[in-house]
């Protein structure tokens, strides 16, 4: 850059020269409104452009380098390239990368444990859109304790299917456990209508054989919030549910995380 200044420089003086190498009085006759303001100021009428990357001054951002955007792509390409032959290889040399690209793409984002460090560091978000506030669900929280999904007798236990429990009960709702992230929604064989609810510290609670759902995929829902409704009772039997508790790939015993009749 200062190489391109000094050069500048030399051309104003060798103009300058060429201007004034006339009669002397040349100069002292000359009219003050013809004097241009480069004899005035001593400056230059051009300016000089950016030079981007060594292009000779074209006129393109000083921070952006074509070369560099031009690498990035072509390295992107062959890296999407060389996992494509991985995985079309049957060689076994190529187990472990295939191992590790299939658990890095597989591997959840943790938005349970984000949103929980996000409230506890800078407070709940802004909300655009108010949310509805849900008066029995507020009546049920308890801070550090969790809620019960919906009062009522467990009628086939743990032990019957190692996975979770049938609770029979009369209330129509069903509630969070705890605050997290709606993981699933869906429709798993005998359970019916289930919601799958990832928590902050990497357990799942399941919410089944429900007959609506309130919640949305990745909603946020706070401990005690309704999940959904109660499949409605058939003759004189009261309604049920199926609620799981998942930690990693093992489930649990709900009866020992919290107590039902």
């Amino acid at each position: 850059m200062s190489n391109r200044a000094n050069e500048i420089r030399r051309r104003i003086a060798k103009r300058k020269r060429a201007k004034y190498s006339g009669p002397a009085n040349l100069k002292k006759n000359t009219p003050p409104y013809l004097v241009s303001d480069e004899d005035r100021f001593g400056g230059s009428t051009y300016t000089a452009s950016f030079e981007s990357g060594g292009s000779g001054g074209d006129g393109g951002h000083p921070l952006f380098r074509k070369e560099v955007f031009l690498f990035k792509i072509l390295l992107s390409a062959i890296l999407v390239l060389s996992v494509g032959i991985v995985f079309k290889s049957a060689s076994p040399t190529f187990d472990n990368v295939r191992q590790f690209v299939s658990s890095t793409m597989e591997k959840e984002f943790q938005f349970a444990v984000v949103t929980e460090w996000y409230q506890d560091t800078f407070g709940s978000p802004l909300a655009l859109i108010p949310m509805k506030q849900n008066k029995e669900s507020e009546s049920v929280q308890t801070p550090g304790k969790y809620a019960i999904p919906a009062a009522g007798k467990v009628t086939e236990t743990f032990e019957a299917n190692g996975q979770g429990i049938i609770v029979e009960t009369d209330s129509k709702v069903v509630e969070a456990m705890n605050a997290g992230y709606v993981k699933e929604v869906s429709v798993k064989g005998e359970l019916g209508k289930t919601v799958v609810i990832r928590h902050s510290d990497g357990s799942e609670t399941w919410y089944g054989n429900l007959g609506t759902v309130d919640v949305k995929l990745y909603d946020y829902v706070e401990t005690g919030q309704e999940v959904g409704k109660v499949q409605e009772p058939e003759g004189e039997n009261k309604g049920t549910y199926y609620f799981a508790i998942k930690q990693g790939e093992t489930f649990i015993d709900p009866i020992q995380v919290i107590k039902f009749e």
